[in-house]
């Protein structure tokens, strides 16, 4: 008698091995059903930042200033590279007045291998007189930075105010005859 109550508590066992998983997947599944659900608050949405940073968004920026200086050389273009920070008050103005003038936008578009830059390079070519911001200087397709490309000011020589809009049209200017003269 006792051998036939082994014998079918065994079989019963054999049959149904799925009966016995089927108290823990229910353990489980109610336990997370018992949790309160936490809701994370959503993100802010973001506009996506550009190269441009401000300066243009219509135009083709250089990533890098050796991706910038790989351009330059192989387009036979000047390249113009403009130094400023986020949140200096000369290069916020300077920007506005350069991303909003048609005639800047347009020469930049059709003429120039364009990096703005809002930390230092190693190439201290591009620091001529001093580590300043705004400021903007040339190098022409050669790789040679410009320094008779300046600017007004007698102490920082490739400096802009957003009065001097028309200064870097000259300039602009000056580099494409450059190009044509010299190069």
């Amino acid at each position: 008698m006792f051998g036939n109550g082994s014998e079918s508590r065994l079989r019963d066992l054999e049959i149904m091995p799925g009966l016995l998983s089927a108290p823990v997947l229910l353990a489980a599944v109610s336990s997370s059903l018992g949790k309160p659900e936490t809701r994370t608050a959503p993100k802010p949405e973001r506009v996506p930042q550009t190269l441009s940073r401000g300066w243009g968004d219509e135009l083709i920026w250089a990533q890098t200033y050796e991706e910038a200086l790989y351009r330059a050389k192989s387009s036979t273009k000047f390249l113009m590279v403009i130094f400023h920070l986020e949140n200096c008050p000369h290069s916020s103005a300077l920007k506005k007045a350069f991303a909003e003038n048609k005639k800047i936008q347009k020469m930049a578009d059709e003429d120039f291998i364009l990096l703005n830059l809002v930390f230092e390079t190693t190439d201290k070519h591009l620091s001529p007189d001093g580590q300043y911001v705004p400021r903007i200087l040339f190098v022409d397709p050669s790789l040679t930075v410009r320094a008779d490309i300046t600017g007004r000011y007698a102490d920082r020589l490739y400096a802009y105010e957003p009065s001097d809009v028309g200064l870097p049209i000259s300039n602009m200017k000056k580099a494409k005859k450059l190009l044509k003269t010299e190069l």
